[in-house]
């Protein structure tokens, strides 16, 4: 007779990987560098056609992070990217000087002020990235740390709870 495993549901799925995270070894900090790391890159991520997201693996491996909260840092980017866009070349344009153009031999104009805008938008993004990373890296690790609390403080009054209930036997 053969069983046939039942595949998980995606719910179970995410609360497995939910608890995971919680539980982290490096504790909450661990998972709020990674989700600070993940916002820093994804604010330069469109401009440079994807190829920073490969900069996430050094970054947590360097500074000791969580991957998990990277690339949840990195989604929740993804996701506050369009209005946090117009501010990144607007910090783009105060940094870089007002002087600057790129130009393409044999290139026609308008890739030339693409080029310039791309550029607006990756010092920006740094720029940016770095100030949401450091905004977010301290509310995250306080929720983290309230859930933890929380957690434990929950098994010890079940604990309780399980030893007041016991029967006493003579």
């Amino acid at each position: 007779m053969t069983t046939s495993s039942k595949p998980r549901s995606m719910k179970r799925w995410l609360k497995l990987k939910y608890t995971q995270l919680m539980r982290a070894p490096g504790g909450p900090s661990f998972v709020a560098l990674g989700f600070a790391i993940g916002i820093f890159v994804e604010m330069f991520t469109l401009p440079t056609y994807g190829l920073a997201f490969f900069l996430i693996f050094p970054l947590i491996y360097m500074m000791n992070a969580s991957l998990a909260g990277a690339l949840i840092g990195f989604v929740f980017g993804k996701i506050i990217f369009i209005p946090v866009a117009f501010i990144n070349s607007m910090v783009g344009g105060w940094v870089l000087p007002n002087h600057i153009k790129i130009s393409v031999p044999l290139a026609p104009e308008w890739l030339d002020h693409m080029l310039l805008v791309n550029l607006k938008l990756i010092v920006g993004g740094i720029i940016d990235g770095m100030v949401l990373g450091a905004l977010f890296y301290f509310p995250v690790k306080m929720t983290l740390q309230y859930v933890a609390n929380k957690r434990k403080e929950k098994r010890k009054l079940r604990r309780l709870s399980v030893v007041e209930v016991k029967p006493v036997t003579e």
